[in-house]
């Protein structure tokens, strides 16, 4: 695989692993919405991750990812565990981010972008043999893309914020 074809799709990964959950949410609304910390608080009393970070929004990631891979000639299981992934580096900016005092949905520049599509990239570098500067290519771009793409969404209706 050349390194466009490879940067190109990681990213399409990426997007599936972070946009299934949002287009879920879109279509089902709160069905099914369980929120992953069970509503618990941390001990600074505010919440451990927020009411966005979801059961269904985490095995829709999984399953999207892993059923998009193959189509991008990547093993299935590896597509999952990048969904997987990406959530875990998503709900770890949620953690991070309820500890600043944000609010569930409140935009950090970077820290929304970077442990979603980072993590995800370092569990696939081993078996795609993604190198250093292909890594830092594709978190790079997706820190790029991730805002005009959330933007586009807000306008056709899938996105309810336009960040």
């Amino acid at each position: 695989m050349d390194q466009v074809t490879t940067v190109l799709k990681m990213l399409l990964l990426l997007g599936v692993a972070n946009g299934a959950p949002i287009l879920a949410s879109r279509l089902l609304g709160s069905r099914w919405s369980w929120p992953l910390d069970g509503g618990r608080r941390f001990v600074d009393g505010r919440p451990l991750l927020g009411s966005g970070k979801t059961l269904r929004g985490l095995l829709v990631a999984i399953l999207a990812t892993g059923c998009a891979a193959p189509l991008l000639g990547v093993d299935w299981a590896l597509g999952a565990r990048m969904g997987l992934a990406a959530m875990v580096g998503d709900a770890g900016a949620s953690f991070v981010k309820r500890r600043l005092g944000l609010e569930s949905g409140a935009r950090c520049r970077g820290l929304d972008q970077v442990p979603e599509s980072l993590l995800p990239l370092l569990f696939a570098a081993g078996p795609l043999a993604l190198s250093l500067p292909q890594i830092a290519a594709v978190t790079l771009a997706f820190y790029v893309l991730e805002l005009p793409i959330a933007r586009l969404l807000f306008r056709l209706g899938i996105r309810e914020r336009p960040y």
